[in-house]
């Protein structure tokens, strides 16, 4: 079955945001996963953040696996300098 993470952001600092996402991108597809991304607008209720990322994987185990993989996990800190994030996994009921 199908698995998405969810990535609510903010920009930090545009230049590192930037180096962050194409480093990230080739790590995603690697794992089989796909990447949308955009500005978000908040069609009800309150949220801080101004952009979202859902990244799609083949099942929940690759998804988990994309994200704990040694190479994902290296560019955490540049992932840190270019904005703040909350990750969510969607598991399905």
């Amino acid at each position: 079955m199908t698995a998405h993470i969810v990535v609510l952001s903010n920009v930090k600092d545009a230049d590192k945001l930037q180096e962050y996402g194409a480093a990230a991108a080739a790590t995603i597809s690697s794992f089989g996963g796909t990447l949308e991304k955009g500005a978000l607008s908040i069609l009800c209720g309150n949220d801080s953040h101004e952009r979202l990322a859902v990244l799609q994987f083949p099942d929940i185990d690759t998804a988990k696996n994309w994200y704990n993989s040694e190479e994902y996990q290296a560019l955490v800190p540049l992932r840190e300098q270019g904005m703040e994030s909350v990750f969510m996994l969607i598991e399905p009921d």
